[in-house]
């Protein structure tokens, strides 16, 4: 039987920690470690390794992605997924850059909201369905403004091979456990993609992979 995925919420309203509390105490498959809404009390929560965190963004006195900023300066790469009531194109730029896992509205409906935790817990990157048209265009003109100056094809077959793993979310932490190599390592390989490439984040850098590998496996449909 599969291990319930651990999850820590970080809201500052009272009733929105206790309404989530509940919904996911009451599907199957999730243990809600803890609640709260400061980052004193989610470096407490953090002792217990959680699997996932779940943000609010309008939070005092610290908001969400600030804390979220703070923490991973002090070494915690647990994934982050943000759920809020902002549709701010703004907002959700500054998630995704931030390196979360999920953008979900607090007005979706419950059972949409566990889907799309579950989602994220498998490797996707989720984004709410009144969102993902902002996501693409979001994307798409950040990759106008700065086209890459070579192919993939200018990669060494372990940069390809980090780079295939930052498309699917994988943070460095992540990404040295699973090749087996150290965090600084990764990190040294990842400004080399960025340099390669002529990008300057990463979430371009798994937008122009994702691209690329979409427009090689529709070639290699049509022969």
């Amino acid at each position: 039987m599969n291990e319930p995925l651990k999850i820590v919420l970080v809201d500052d309203q009272s009733l929105c920690r206790s309404g989530l509390s509940e919904l996911l105490a009451n599907c199957y498959g999730f243990s809600v470690l803890g609640a709260t809404g400061c980052v004193e009390g989610l470096r407490e929560l953090l002792n217990l390794q959680p699997d996932l965190l779940i943000l609010d963004l309008r939070m005092k006195p610290m908001d969400g992605l600030s804390m979220l900023e703070q923490i991973r300066k002090e070494g915690c790469a647990t994934p982050a997924v943000v759920l809020t009531m902002s549709d701010s194109e703004v907002d959700l730029s500054n998630a995704i850059r931030a390196g979360v896992r999920g953008y979900l509205l607090k007005d979706m409906a419950p059972e949409d909201v566990v889907d799309a935790i579950r989602r994220v817990a498998a490797g996707e990157l989720v984004v709410a369905p009144t969102m993902t048209i902002k996501m693409i265009e979001m994307l798409r003109g950040d990759h106008q403004d700065e086209e890459p100056k070579h192919s993939l094809k200018l990669l060494t077959d372990r940069e390809r091979e980090i780079l295939q793993l930052l498309s699917r979310g994988e943070s460095n932490k992540a990404i040295a456990q699973t090749l087996s190599i150290s965090y600084d390592t990764v990190k040294q390989h990842v400004r080399h993609i960025l340099t390669k490439l002529n990008l300057s984040s990463r979430v371009k850098a798994a937008v122009l992979f994702t691209e690329q590998q979409t427009q090689t496996n529709e070639e290699r449909q049509q022969r």
